[in-house]
This record gives C-alpha cells, structure tokens and sequence, in this order.
C-alpha cells in the first residue's frame, strides 16, 4: 500500500488537541506545504484546534507569515514548548497577547529531549539552564502570564542528585510529527543532501513512532525504493507512516532572498570563491569586532553568534588570521563563512555538517573554546538579557548551551541602545551626538545568562566588548578593564550605566590600532 498521501490528507490526521511537533531551523528543514495546509484548513474550518505545539529552534520561514506564523491563528494553539521565536512576528505577538501558555528552554535542551523521548527515558536531567530563566526558581521557563493559570504544570524541576543542583525537564508523550527533507523513497526512507544544516529530522521521527504517533514526511521528490544510497537515509522508511511531496512553489531549501531557491555551497556540493572580501567600514562594528578578535585562541574550537559577532571573522579574514578561526553554528556547521539574516544556521563552503543533538553534546561539554555573543542588556551582576524584552519574547535558540559552557565568552554589542553618531579620527572615538537608550541596567528583564552561576563555577572568563568600554566578570560584579581612546570615564561611560561598575585600578585604554583605519597588522603573538 503506497504511503504517499496528499498534504490535505496529512493535515486530516492532526486532530484536536493533540501533542504536534515539527522540524526546522529558521527557514531550513521547514515542511512549509503541510504547514501552510494546516493554517488554511484552520482559517477555512477551525481545525485542528487547541493543540500542543514543540519545536526546538526558531522556525522563522521567511520572517514574515511563513515557517511558525502558521501558528498564530487565535484557538489553534492550547500550548507552545519551543527553543527560540525569533523572526516570527506573528507567533510572537500571539504569546505577548496571552492567547495561550508559552514555554521556552534551550535549544540543545530541546532536541535533546527528543532523544529522550524517543528512548523512552524520563527526560533531560542537565545542569543547562540553572540560574537563568529556566530555572524554576526565576522564571520556571515561562515566557507569559497565561503560563500561571496553565493546569498541564511545569516543564522544568530542579534537583539535587549527588550533592549537585540539575534541572530535570520531563519527557512527554508525541502524537504525530511534519518533518521535511530533499528526498524520499516509496517506503519512507528520506536524504537530506540538499538541506543546509542537519537537525532533528531522526529525533523527532524516533520519537513520535516510539510514543505511538503518526510520522509524515515532506519531501521535494519521490524516487523508486532502494535508489537512496543506505548511507544517505536520515530516517528509515520504517519509521515514516506516510509521505507528502512539496509543492515547489511553496517549500524550498531556504526563504532568503539574496540567494537563489537552492544553495549548493551550503550543502558541500559545490565550493565558491571567499578571495577578495571586501573590508569592514571602520565604525563601531568594526571596533567591537577587532577588539574581540585579540580573544581569540589560534586553532581553538570558537562560536559565533549573529549580528554583531559576525565581524570577528571578517576582520580576522583582513588580517590574514582566518585559517585561525575554526567556526561552529548550533545548527551543526562547523568551518566556513557563516550565511546572515534568513540564512543563519547555513555556512557557505562548510567543512563539516553534523546532527544539531550531537553538536550540543559537545556544547554542553564544555567543547567551545571561546565564543562571541550578542550583548543585547547587561547588569551589574553580570547577567545578560537576549531573550524578552517589554513582553515581545525571542527565546533563548542555543544561547544558554554555548554560554553556560564556553571556556571564554564574549559578549559584543553597542554601548547604548539606538543609533548615537561617532567620529572615528586620529585613533580616537568621539561622540558626536547621544542617541541611544542605557543597555547596562541595574536589572536585567530576563536572565538568559547568569553572572552568579558562571562566577560559581570558577572556570569560565567572560567579558562584555563595546566599542567605548571593555568589562570583566568578576565575582563583586561587573569590572571595567578598558575605555576607547577619546572616551571620557564619567561623560561618556557611567553617565551611560545605571549601576556603577567596579573599575580595575589597572584600567587601560583599548589598543590604538583598533581605531586606525588600516589594518592592525595583527600576528598570533598578538591573540590570546
């Protein structure tokens, strides 16, 4: 009996109020012609309804309606369990509005509980997510206020097991799973070979066969059983209780628009040229970019986040130290140049792909030797804030993995929110008008990073990277080590804070080739 089926079809078994769960990573993985059927079958029939909803990173699509905004029609939704929700604005305004509980955890936690489920173990015991919002003595993983009347209960305890405090997130049961990838064959059997990043396909398949559900795979085509090399298969047909063929104008590779339906240079099918990158303006991005790369440890294992982070490489590509960087995403791309906006998770020319679960073992391990970060709000505790801001939830995505186990992590970002306009000259920063709003707070709205768990542990250098200031974490608090060229102490940085910060007797001004417009001339004499 074929198991091929209509999207419509598919859509017909996800009935009310059951436990749903979907593959993707921004806009990669997405099975986009099912879930799109399942919003118009909302729209036009009010079903399926109240359903509980688990995804573990930021399912994005193209930013705007596709991807996790299916997810948003009013009474779709009784409950969301996600790792991130990012770039999907009509999600979110959904959970600022109340409509239903919402849950985040991190995002190696999520996948990672697919494992769990699928090998019918309790859950997760982890000590990742301790002292920030996850815990259950902050926030207990809660994103909004209807999580306070949610009768179903917690998604996170907090345990002591042999003296040493974990947070157990509990395993729950699948009903029926939409995962997508590039090719399937007549019993089930589905390759990913032109996907850009490696998730949680298995993961999610495993664990909904095992708790009894109902697997449907989205594929873009079909091919004659046994045609896919054994070696290819992410999920065996045995797992896959019926197929669905994409619709090519609705489902893709990736929803970015600077790039062509199908990249092959993220898959490793093709190489491009990377020669003749075009330096970096010197500007403030610059600035916060060059002074991070001085952390930098040659050869080491590194981590580089979006936005901001992203100028480590390109400097050190200027500086002729780009064979010292070994980048990693939390999607599973290791080596390469990292893709930006809807194409974050994809590197072009990667070294390496590997499965999201297994790169997050190695996370949590403590396998990152120094990663960058974004520095979106800061406290005099050290704590960092890039998860909710005024009720508009974002969530963690692998944030707290890769922040709580770094060796070294540095957090990068403008001094103040806004845009304040500088004057970089003579090796010195002047501002030359404030615009901006006070980023390093007496609080911070959410703890997605905790200063006090990562000064208990004892092991971890953490740093705060601006382009006025440099900080420390040290146990009393937030340090000021450094201050651009140019900056004035009290004017320019503590009229700015709404703590005062400890500062080093030793404070130093940041090296003076940092904000000359040539190269620094750097060597790995210079790095850390």
């Amino acid at each position: 009996m074929s198991k091929v089926i209509t999207a419509r079809q598919a859509v017909d078994l996800l009935k009310d109020g059951v436990t749903f769960c979907t593959s993707g990573f921004m806009g990669f993985g997405v099975p986009e012609t099912l879930l799109l059927t399942m919003e118009e079958k909302f729209i036009k029939e009010g079903h399926p309804k109240d359903l509980f909803i688990v995804f573990a990173a930021g399912i994005a699509g193209d930013g705007k309606s596709r991807g996790g905004n299916h997810f948003s029609q009013p009474g779709m939704l009784r409950r969301l369990f996600s790792g991130n929700n990012s770039m999907t604005p009509k999600l979110s305004e959904a959970i600022a509005s109340n409509r239903f509980p919402a849950y985040m955890a991190p995002q190696g936690v999520m996948v990672h509980l697919f494992r769990a489920i699928a090998g019918g173990k309790p859950g997760v015991l982890t000590h990742v997510g301790l002292k920030t919002f996850c815990d259950p003595r902050v926030e207990g993983c809660r994103v909004n206020d209807k999580c306070k009347s949610d009768p179903t209960g917690c998604v996170v305890e907090l345990i002591e097991l042999a003296g040493q405090e974990l947070l157990f997130y509990p395993a729950f049961p699948i009903d029926i799973c939409f995962i997508k990838g590039t090719t399937v064959d007549e019993f089930g059997n589905l390759s990913i070979e032109h996907e850009a990043v490696k998730i949680e396909q298995f993961e999610i398949a495993a664990a909904t066969k095992n708790s009894g559900g109902i697997v449907i795979v989205e594929a873009e085509r079909l091919v004659q059983r046994g045609t896919i090399a054994p070696s290819q298969v992410t999920v065996p047909g045995a797992l896959v209780n019926h197929i669905v063929i994409a619709d090519p104008d609705i489902s893709r590779q990736h929803f970015y628009p600077d790039e062509a339906p199908y990249v092959p240079s993220w898959t490793g099918e093709t190489r491009i040229p990377l020669a003749g990158m075009v330096p970096l303006p010197l500007n403030i991005r610059k600035i916060c970019g060059r002074r991070a790369l001085f952390e930098l440890k040659p050869g080491g294992f590194t981590n580089l986040g979006v936005g901001m982070p992203t100028t480590v490489s390109a400097v050190a590509n200027e500086e002729g130290l780009a064979d010292q960087v070994v980048l990693s995403i939390e999607s599973g791309t290791i080596g390469g140049v990292p893709a930006g906006g809807l194409a974050t998770g994809a590197s072009y020319n990667p070294e390496a792909i590997i499965k999201q679960s297994d790169l997050f073992d190695l996370y949590d391990g403590g396998g990152i030797d120094v990663c960058y970060l974004g520095l979106a709000e800061a406290d005099e505790q050290g704590n960092i804030n890039v998860s909710k801001f005024s009720g508009r939830v974002t969530g963690p995505g692998g944030f707290i993995n890769i922040a709580q186990n770094a060796k070294k992590v540095c957090f990068m970002g403008t001094f103040t929110t806004g845009k304040s306009k500088y004057e970089i000259k003579y090796g010195k920063l002047k501002v030359l008008e404030e615009a901006g709003g006070i980023k390093f707070r007496k609080h911070v709205e959410q703890i997605t990073f905790s200063g006090e768990y990562s000064c208990k542990k004892g092991s971890q250098q953490v740093l705060y990277i601006t382009e006025r200031a440099v900080f420390r974490l040290t146990p009393q608090g937030m340090m000021l080590t450094e201050i651009a060229p140019g900056m004035d102490l009290e004017k320019d940085i503590l009229a700015y804070m709404e703590f005062i910060p400890l500062i080093a007797d030793d404070l130093k001004e940041m090296d003076l080739r940092i904000f000359n417009d040539e190269r620094m001339g750097l060597t790995l004499e210079d790095l850390c």
